[in-house]
């Protein structure tokens, strides 16, 4: 006793049953979800004011958008073709000499237009007029020594 073969006609017939089983088993999965999720959707109606939070993909963090009083002038922002904020030096604060066993680096103090406020670092005098050299076209304060 051998496994019987279905050929032809045959084989037509059962295949076209199954695929027509298979779409009615998935229009009654499809159904059941569909009536689940209708329970937890809420009607909404909006009017011309309402405020409204959005939800958008992905989740970033919530933004906030201040009252007028809390915004920031507009005037001494700098910002990329990305509209990101870029920072700039404001000025030269101040000058110092770090003063290793043989060798002498001259830093700068530099105040930065950071978004977070006033920001001052350090920065090596040689890379910083490479980067900025209009800042060392005006006078800075004499320079100390650090060791």
């Amino acid at each position: 006793v051998g496994e019987a073969q279905i050929l032809g006609p045959e084989l037509i017939q059962e295949t076209t049953e199954k695929i027509i089983q298979i779409k009615q088993r998935m229009k009654v999965a499809r159904d059941r979800q569909k009536i689940y999720a209708d329970l937890k959707r809420k009607p909404m109606e909006f009017q011309v004011g309402n405020k409204v939070m959005l939800k958008v993909s992905p989740w970033k963090g919530v933004k906030c958008h201040a009252d007028e009083p809390l915004v920031v002038p507009l005037d001494g922002l700098h910002v990329d073709d990305k509209l990101h904020f870029i920072e700039e030096p404001v000025e030269i604060v101040d000058r110092e000499v770090k003063r290793l066993k043989k060798s002498r680096i001259p830093l700068v103090k530099v105040r930065w237009n950071s978004k977070r406020g006033p920001e001052f670092t350090w920065e090596r005098e040689d890379q910083f007029r490479k980067k900025y050299p209009h800042h060392f076209t005006k006078t800075a304060p004499p320079s100390s020594v650090a060791s």
